[in-house]
């Protein structure tokens, strides 16, 4: 799916957002008609994939009593199964702001409420809220936020557990099985052919929600998310032929375990290589990595990006890491239009994010304790790996220049500099 650009300078995009700002638009309840859409355009994928849904506990759930759901966030199937496995229950999906430039209309239509992405926002809380209260809907919520990278669960907030009893409804959880490996993000969204089936499972009833403490209902939450796509696959001999399945892995497994080089790796057809000093991978057929020319350090995807997370922590704890690079800048103040503002220059340090364009009309500060992730996307809507940061005024979309393999990266530091920062505060309690 492919995004309008406009070309506009950063103070003219702000002053006419300032100027023609449109009051928030409460949730509104999807008619049968767009329900029917939505289930009808779900048909052909999965059909293709020969969709099936284990249910587990959902006969606690009334017809037309309103839910909570929490699912895992995979690729753009998962939207079709919800819709699938919840018609023709009425639903909110919680959605992320760039959904809606330049289809706002239609997003709402569908019951989508809008929310950026690790930004605080007390607005989507109230919009829930409604959706219950006022318009007795169910409300569709993907926590991990992004598509998983190494098809392990995402980072998740820590206040799953607050939100699910704020809101008050029954909970169910649905988890994906062959979403990621038919369509991860770092392939270039090119399809294989897998099967995929989901697990729908009845978690909590409204009443267990409110006697039950935080701590308990978000240990069951995180208890679900705790996957490993690329086992998974392994473990039910889930077998992918397609000559590109190693396309792109490069976004993900970005430095060499050999000799330690950054953004020299290669993922192309089947293979992985280092292009510094030569090592060589291939993916095989179950989503194993072997080693072709040297002893192989890792034979499994989500070991190789937990190790480059730990590689990144031990940056940030010795003082070394930062990040510096030039970068295409686009903004979104709103939901009307994607603006192109220029070129600048994007910081990443433990003290946070900076991002300054070249005209200097937007100089923006980020503290790295405002959010414990950040947005990192590869392809994103066809125009090319991004870092986004921002608030709640404007989101920035940066494409780092020249293009390489470092938005994973970022989004593992942000995470080891924020969970560090919190472990201190806690250590001086």
């Amino acid at each position: 799916m492919k995004i309008k650009v406009k070309r506009k300078s950063y103070g003219a995009v702000m002053r006419d957002y300032k100027e023609n700002k449109k009051p928030h638009r409460k949730p509104i309840r999807p008619n049968m008609f767009f329900r029917i859409l939505m289930r009808l355009i779900s048909i052909p994928d999965l059909l293709a994939t020969h969709f099936k849904c284990e249910r587990v506990g959902m006969e606690r759930l009334g017809k037309k009593e309103p839910a909570f759901f929490l699912m895992n966030h995979s690729s753009f199937i998962d939207l079709e199964i919800a819709a699938t496995l919840l018609f023709p229950r009425p639903f909110n999906i919680v959605a992320t702001t760039d959904g809606f430039i330049g289809k706002d209309w239609l997003m709402h239509s569908i019951g989508c409420i809008p929310t950026r992405k690790f930004v605080t926002d007390t607005t989507l809380v109230r919009d829930m809220l409604y959706a219950k209260k006022t318009l007795g809907d169910n409300i569709l919520m993907y926590p991990e936020v992004g598509y998983s990278f190494d098809g392990t669960a995402t980072t998740l907030p820590a206040t799953l557990g607050k939100c699910a009893k704020l809101i008050g409804m029954p909970l169910v959880f649905i988890r994906t099985y062959g979403a990621y490996t038919r369509d991860p993000l770092y392939n270039n969204l090119q399809r294989r052919k897998v099967k995929v089936s989901a697990r729908m499972e009845y978690l909590f009833s409204a009443e267990e929600i409110n006697s039950l403490p935080d701590e308990e209902i978000g240990r069951a939450i995180y208890e679900r998310f705790d996957f490993d796509n690329f086992a998974w696959q392994r473990e039910n001999k889930v077998r992918v032929s397609e000559p590109f399945r190693a396309d792109g892995l490069n976004r993900v497994l970005y430095k060499c375990p050999h000799c330690l080089t950054e953004g020299k790796m290669k993922g192309e057809g089947i293979s992985l290589s280092c292009t510094a000093c030569g090592v060589r991978y291939t993916l095989d057929e179950y989503g194993a990595l072997v080693c072709e020319n040297a002893e192989a350090k890792f034979d499994h995807v989500p070991d190789w990006y937990r190790w480059e997370r730990s590689e990144v922590r031990k940056e940030v704890e010795s003082g070394l890491y930062g990040t510096d690079f030039p970068a295409k800048i686009l903004a979104a103040p709103g939901t009307k239009e994607l603006y192109d503002i220029g070129h600048g220059r994007f910081t990443h340090t433990p003290e946070g994010f900076r991002l300054v364009t070249d005209d200097g009309e937007l100089d923006y500060t980020q503290k790295s304790t405002a959010s414990y992730s950040v947005n990192a996307d590869f392809n994103w809507y066809e125009l090319g790996d991004i870092i986004s940061i921002g608030d709640g005024e404007c989101l920035f979309y940066c494409f780092p220049e020249p293009k390489g393999d470092i938005v994973a990266k970022i989004r593992l530091a942000q995470e080891e500099i924020y969970k560090l920062e919190w472990e201190k505060r806690a250590s001086k309690e």
